[in-house]
């Protein structure tokens, strides 16, 4: 295994590549099988908003 092109990969190395895809698919399974209720999406989109906003405003 060997280093990527960075026009391909934003990573450096297959390594690293294949341990980011481990640990996202992870992170996925385990929303999936979580029994806690979902968050709904227009709170999700309000919550992202909000960071953007309070972002945009320090960058000011």
């Amino acid at each position: 295994m060997g280093k990527l092109d960075p026009i391909v990969s934003e990573f450096d190395t297959d390594e690293e590549a294949e341990a980011y895809d481990a640990w996202f698919r992870a992170k996925v399974e385990a929303a999936m099988a979580s029994p806690g209720p979902g968050i709904p999406h227009d709170q999700v989109l309000a919550e992202m908003q909000a960071i953007i906003d309070k972002h945009r405003q320090t960058a000011k």
